[in-house]
């Protein structure tokens, strides 16, 4: 996920300082995105000195950090458009580390195998009730863009593949074994 496209996109609607922009993300995208909070202030420099943003307002209450408020510019909109596009477009082949411990599956005695898949397959159950959970109280929530459902959706239904072939390797273990 590109934090440029993310920060461009938030800023796209208004202008916002930084710990405003990491509040957007955190509660609408938080469970889709790994974006770190010294990250964004970090691109929002990097956004800053290419002009895709500028500083409209600076704020300093005593001695805590100024607040910074940044507006998108006329080329941080082209910029945007591009990298959304861009987003749209692109597809990269997903890499699941756990595909490794499978490849080498016959090294396990099939109790650990077994035990294994089991924890895996709690896990991924425990994920998706708490996506499932999230989603209702999604809804509830008039402020959540119904977006953010469409992803939990995306996210949910990947879990519900990944436990149907986790339930799938299970019942034929000792083909692997």
């Amino acid at each position: 996920m590109s934090i440029r496209l993310v920060i461009l996109g938030i800023l796209n609607q208004q202008p916002l300082h930084g710990y405003e922009i990491k509040q957007i993300i955190e509660e609408y995208m938080g469970d889709w995105t790994d974006i770190k909070f010294g990250s964004i202030y970090f691109a929002l420099s990097k956004l800053a000195e290419s002009g895709h943003i500028e500083v409209i307002e600076e704020n300093r209450t005593g001695k805590r950090p100024a607040k910074t408020v940044y507006q998108i510019t006329a080329s941080g909109k082209e910029e945007f458009l591009r990298l959304l596009k861009k987003a749209w477009c692109e597809h990269k082949q997903v890499i699941f580390p756990f595909d490794m411990a499978v490849f080498f599956i016959k090294y396990l005695s099939k109790a650990e195998a077994f035990q294994y898949l089991q924890q895996r397959i709690e896990k991924v159950t425990q994920q998706l009730n708490f996506l499932n959970d999230h989603k209702k109280e999604h809804r509830q929530n008039p402020y959540i863009p119904k977006e953010a459902i469409a992803i939990i959706d995306h996210s949910y239904y990947h879990l519900e593949a990944e436990l149907h072939w986790l339930q799938d390797l299970l019942k034929n273990i000792d083909d692997y074994l």
